[in-house]
């Protein structure tokens, strides 16, 4: 488990070991910083010293910023949400593909950069915070990033499984700490329906749909 503070990451470990502390299976946290080259490559140091391959990466750091300075959001956004990700994949990707089976690659993204959704003006629309677009493009391109690399690892004989997922709308701190921001003005959804998603292409539920943007209930399109 990887948190950009060590010490709320500590904090957040120990508070899933208290509550399943029934469930089978160890935590270990890692400081990791997807807007940091170093740190990125530290903790990918620490997976190979401590486990010699990874089996799973999920790509799950982002930032939903909405700075009311068109340059000042975009480039936090597109930092944190495709850079970012873009380069904590090239970094780990050496031992994904150690592990013993194939690997996946999970790039968290949202419906929010589909481009064909987006261009849907008949669609009902999700609440989103004043100049929140940065996000969304961000979105659109992770989705590009996802792409790449899919078809650049089938080309090499698919060794690594590589997909986008939409945890959908649902209570967090993306959007802000205050309750009305957090809960998505009381519309935000269960966030162990995003875990139980993440799980079902774990478990090659969804291998069906390799290179594509999937959510809970199918495949967003592009």
């Amino acid at each position: 488990m990887a948190s950009r503070s060590l010490e709320k990451g500590v904090a957040a470990q120990s508070s899933i070991e208290s509550e399943f502390a029934t469930t089978k299976g160890r935590l270990s946290t890692v400081q990791l910083d997807v807007t940091d080259e170093n740190s990125i490559r530290q903790a990918a140091n620490f997976v190979d010293q401590k486990f010699g391959h990874l089996d799973v990466l999920v790509n799950n750091a982002a930032s939903g910023n909405c700075d009311p300075d068109v340059k000042t959001r975009f480039q936090v956004c597109m930092d944190t949400n495709v850079v970012g990700p873009a380069v904590v994949a090239a970094t780990f990707r050496s031992l994904l593909l150690r592990a013993p089976n194939a690997p996946y690659s999970i790039y968290v993204s949202s419906g929010g950069g589909s481009l064909t959704r987006a261009a849907d003006t008949t669609r009902a629309k999700l609440p989103v915070p004043s100049n929140g677009n940065a996000y969304c493009v961000s979105k659109a391109a992770l989705n590009m990033v996802m792409l790449q690399d899919y078809v650049e690892s089938m080309s090499q004989g698919a060794k690594m499984k590589v997909i986008a997922m939409c945890p959908g709308f649902v209570v967090s701190n993306l959007r802000g700490t205050s309750e009305e921001l957090r809960s998505g003005w009381g519309q935000a959804g269960d966030p162990m329906v995003s875990g139980e998603t993440i799980l079902s292409i774990i478990r090659g539920e969804r291998d069906g749909d390799l290179g594509k943007l999937v959510h809970k209930d199918g495949v967003y399109p592009w």
